[in-house]
C-alpha cells in the first residue's frame, strides 16, 4: 500500500432502504468517538429542487429515485473531504416552508461515513468506500417506522406517505437499493436493535485508527 493511500481517511459507506435505522445507526456511531474522529456525508442534503423531482402518473412528485439527487456535488464533496478539504453545503428541510435550511460545514476527520439510499448505486461514490455497510430490516418495520417518522417529523398525510411508500419507496428499494445488499462487506438486521453489530464496528475501526490501515 502507497504512502498516498495510507494518509487517506478511511471512508464508510452506509446504505439501506427508508426506514431501515441508517440515520440513527450513523448518530450512535458517531456518538462513540470524539467529534474530531468523525465526519458525516449525508446524501438527504443532496436533493435536487421540488420543481425538478419526477412526476408520476398520478401527478405526485417522486423523491425515491438516484436522479432526486444531485450525485455530481455529492461525489464532488466526498472527493473534497478525502482530499483534506471542509466541505459547506445547505441543509435539506423536506419541503417544509416553516424550517430554516442551516449551512452545514462538514470538516474532514480521519473516518468518513457517508450514508444514504443510493450510496452503493451510485458507482463513483462506491468506489471511493473502504467498508460498505447494508442496514437491513423488515419490511414491516420500514413502513411503521416511514410512517411515524413522516407523520410526526414532517407533518404529511397518512394517506400521502402510504402511497409513496407503495409507489416510490418499495420500487426503487428493489431496483436500486436491495441488489446491492450481496456487495456490502457488512450487513446489520435492524429489525429489533444493532447495538451488538454497532459493537463490531466501532471496535474495527478504532483498531485500524491505532493500528493503521
Amino acid at each position: 500500500m502507497s504512502d498516498a493511500s495510507l494518509s487517506l481517511p478511511l471512508t464508510i459507506g452506509i446504505c439501506g432502504g427508508s426506514g431501515s435505522g441508517k440515520t440513527t445507526f450513523v448518530q450512535r456511531l458517531r456518538e462513540l468517538f470524539p467529534p474530531e474522529q468523525v465526519c458525516i456525508l449525508s446524501q438527504d442534503n443532496y436533493y435536487l429542487s421540488r420543481d425538478l423531482q419526477h412526476v408520476d402518473e398520478r401527478g405526485e412528485r417522486n423523491f425515491d429515485l438516484p436522479k432526486s439527487f444531485d450525485k455530481k456535488a455529492f461525489r464532488r464533496d466526498l472527493e473534497r473531504l478525502r482530499q483534506g478539504e471542509m466541505v459547506e453545503l445547505q441543509e435539506y428541510t423536506y419541503n417544509n416552508p416553516l424550517a430554516k435550511p442551516r449551512l452545514l460545514v462538514v470538516r474532514p476527520a480521519p473516518i468518513i461515513v457517508v450514508e444514504g439510499l443510493f450510496v452503493l448505486h451510485y458507482k463513483k461514490v462506491a468506489a471511493q468506500l473502504d467498508l460498505k455497510i447494508f442496514i437491513n430490516t423488515k419490511e414491516n418495520l420500514k413502513v411503521i417506522r416511514r410512517i411515524y417518522r413522516d407523520q410526526q417529523e414532517r407533518n404529511y398525510p397518512i394517506e400521502d406517505v402510504l402511497y409513496k411508500y407503495q409507489h416510490h419507496v418499495l420500487p426503487a428499494y428493489e431496483r436500486y437499493i436491495l441488489p446491492y445488499r450481496e456487495e456490502a462487506d457488512i450487513v446489520i438486521n435492524n429489525n429489533r436493535h444493532f447495538e451488538q453489530a454497532l459493537a463490531v464496528v466501532v471496535g474495527f475501526l478504532k483498531h485500524r485508527l491505532t493500528d493503521g490501515r
